[in-house]
């Protein structure tokens, strides 16, 4: 190493020179770059999510996105750190400085889709023209600082630097539901993130122009290092597919079945970060014997936990089970990944082969699972994938291993043994399946059942695990209403009592296997709007109660709100809104703004039907309030299941001012009373809060 006299090159100057950038400003700046780098995604996700239809798949989306920049990011620091001289500086700060014209961070509404197209791409190029930049050159500034900092310092060891990014990303996500997303519009927050970037230019500015020097000292740490081998660079990337393959399916799982809001984004986020803080912190929080111990318990336990046989209602349980499972998963892989993390000379290519492997992981699960599989296959492929690789790992490590002749056999078994259990499970699942189908907006599958009833056998669209609409098969019973709208339910009552005044023009958001339908009449019209074509397809081809339909009927492909802010008034009599996917709240629906637009399109005595079923979210507050606001009457009227007849229990509000309504006999025997909660905001476009209103 070079000697630290006085006239020693400026690019040789070891730790102590009068030029050397102290560690607390590397750090700052690596701190502020993370919180950023993961603030901003549930940040983005949620403005953008009411232009997509409100899916969970959004966030699978934006996931990609973020890993692709991410591995971008990483590419350009291992190409950056390359470079000689100067031209690190000079490349990073001409990127800084571009970057600040592309704030604030605030999409541009020419991105909002026209129709029923898939909405993969324009999402990805929507964020790549309102965060790319910035988020690119956010998602380079740890390794490229850590590889500037120990140039600077003779090549000392940087990775509690990677601890803290990860800290510092973690702090980002939960600060967001806890402190951003309850106080602050999203307008606001927009900018608010903005201009903390321009201060993470700032600083990042000065640690750059700072560390220029160094170069010379770097080479000769390259030069006396052991560079990884192509064995050392696929186990990297393949610990990281799979930890990132987890996060995404396990993410898809809850958050299509409860609510596709930053809470439930964040939780398994978080703790995919907290592995690499506690594996990258210290040797000591990863405890081979233990995790991999933990591990061989993990892996089953999360086969059982979605499978058939495990029906988990309650949603902390729930949450609670796929969190603590996943977090173990994410310390064994990560862990792993940790053990065998080169020297500082390579550390560059190591974080961007750790990235490789997290953006093949999200392109399974965003890309390769919608458009390959017809079903939710991805999440039992990735439980029993990792099993397999953390087996082979084990046999491949067994010389470190004091009880591998019973610790190997005993993991090949579970991983075998799960593999076995989920194959079964799945294959148990379809059941009489006639349709199996998939795309951007998840899963829906066609089955047969008998019925107790004396009806004849019934056939069902489920999407996810969430039933979407049942229809008898013998001929004189399919024009029986069942599931959520039956006769007792509470858009039956609305149809059924505006049918007594005369023709009726009904508008329903979201299709089902059109049930809704059997209650037209030949004087009525219905105009119903569905985004997802699937859903139309199934509808028509495997179901007949559009075939059967009495009245003039009209189907608009396309987000509801998108395609009703673009036609004239529609005068409906009645306007259905029930357009969840699974139990998956689209936000965008349950607005004040949505609200005004369902108010023009329905004629002044006319109803709005909001279906409020949830197993998790109480929504019949929310709903109550934003009749309030605009000086509407609202009952939430609910019926009891009717096993006999596939009538399910629903909860539909109806909010009319239409004299003489809620006094029906029919409506006050149904209805119950809603208690709009204490600090309770109105949801708007700007603002809303899930968390508030989930069950106890």
């Amino acid at each position: 190493m070079p000697s630290s006299s006085e006239n020693a090159s400026p690019e040789s100057r070891p730790t102590g020179s009068a030029n050397a950038v102290p560690a607390v400003l590397f750090a700052a700046t690596i701190l502020i770059s993370a919180f950023l780098l993961f603030q901003v995604q549930p940040l983005i996700a949620k403005l953008i999510l009411p232009w997509f239809g409100g899916s969970a798949a959004v966030w699978t989306s934006c996931m990609l996105f973020f890993q692709l920049a991410l591995l971008g990011g990483y590419g350009y620091a291992h190409w950056l750190n390359g470079r000689k001289g100067m031209s690190q500086t000079w490349i990073h700060l001409g990127l800084l400085a571009l970057s600040l014209l592309t704030l604030p961070i605030l999409p541009s509404a020419w991105w909002k889709p026209v129709g029923g197209e898939d909405p993969l791409l324009r999402i990805l190029g929507l964020l790549a023209a309102t965060v790319g930049l910035p988020y690119f050159l956010l998602s380079s500034t740890s390794p490229l600082l850590q590889s500037w900092y120990a140039r600077s310092r003779g090549g000392v060891m940087p990775y509690r630097f990677f601890a803290l990014s990860n800290a510092g990303s973690m702090l980002g996500l939960l600060t967001y539901p806890v402190l951003v997303e309850p106080y602050l519009t999203s307008y606001q927050q927009a900018w608010m993130w903005s201009g903390t970037y321009i201060a993470f230019v700032a600083v990042c500015i000065t640690v750059a122009f700072r560390s220029r020097h160094g170069v010379a000292a770097q080479r000769a740490a390259e030069a006396a290092s052991t560079p990884p081998t192509w064995m050392d660079r696929i186990i990297w990337m393949s610990l990281a597919a799979a930890a990132s393959a987890l996060l995404l399916s396990v993410t898809n799982h809850i958050t299509q079945n409860i609510a596709a809001i930053p809470f439930l984004w964040v939780l398994p986020l978080s703790l995919y970060l907290l592995s690499f803080i506690l594996c990258f912190d210290s040797d000591r929080w990863y405890s081979r014997w233990l995790f991999t111990r933990m591990a061989a318990g993990a892996i089953p336990a999360l086969a059982y936990a979605i499978s058939d046989e495990s029906n988990i209602s309650n949603l902390k349980l729930a949450v609670a089970t796929f969190c603590g499972l996943l977090f173990v998963l994410f310390m064994v892989c990560h862990g792993e990944v940790a053990r065998r993390r080169p020297a500082p000379a390579f550390l560059t290519e190591f974080y961007l082969m750790v990235s490789v492997g997290g953006a093949i992981g999200g392109l399974l699960i965003a890309v390769g699972a919608p458009y390959f599989f017809n079903a939710l296959y991805d999440l039992p492929v990735v439980i029993s994938l990792t099993g397999i690789l953390l087996v082979l790992l084990l046999i491949r490590d067994k010389d470190g291993i004091e009880d591998w002749k019973i610790l190997v056999p005993v993991s090949v078994i579970i991983a075998l043994g799960t593999t076995a259990f989920l194959i079964r499970d799945t294959y148990n699942s379809f059941g009489d399946t006639k349709a199996l189908a998939r795309n951007f907006y998840g899963a829906l599958k066609v089955t047969d059942h008998s019925t107790d009833g004396g009806y004849g056998p019934a056939r069902r669209l489920t999407h996810g695990t969430i039933d979407h609409g049942e229809q008898f098969l013998w001929p004189q019973n399919q024009r029986r209403a069942t599931t959520y709208y039956s006769q007792k339910s509470g858009v039956g009552l609305a149809i059924k009592a505006l049918q007594l005044e005369g023709p009726m023009h009904v508008g329903v958001i979201g299709l089902g296997a059109g049930t809704l339908s059997t209650y037209a009449r030949p004087i009525d019209k219905y105009r119903i709007y569905d985004i997802n074509p699937l859903v139309v397809d199934i509808a028509n081809k495997y179901f007949t109660f559009l075939k059967n339909c009495m009245a003039p009927k009209t189907i608009v492909l396309g987000d509801a709100r998108l395609q009703l802010e673009k036609e004239p008034p529609q005068g409906f009599d009645v306007l259905a809104v029930d357009a969840f996917s699974g139990d998956a709240i689209p936000v965008h629906l349950l607005t004040h703004e949505a609200f005004q637009l369902y108010w023009k399109h329905l004629k002044p005595n006319g109803i709005l039907a909001v279906h409020v079923s949830n197993k998790y979210l109480e929504l019949g507050p929310v709903v109550k309030q934003l009749a309030q606001l605009d000086h509407k009457q609202a009952t939430l009227v609910s019926n009891s299941d009717i096993d006999a007849e596939e009538v399910s229990t629903a909860d539909w509000v109806l909010i009319t001012n239409k004299p003489g309504f809620h006094d029906l006999p029919e409506v006050k025997a149904g209805a119950e009373k809603v208690e709009v909660r204490p600090g309770l905001r109105p949801w708007t476009d700007d603002y809303s809060n899930l968390y508030q209103i989930l069950m106890h």
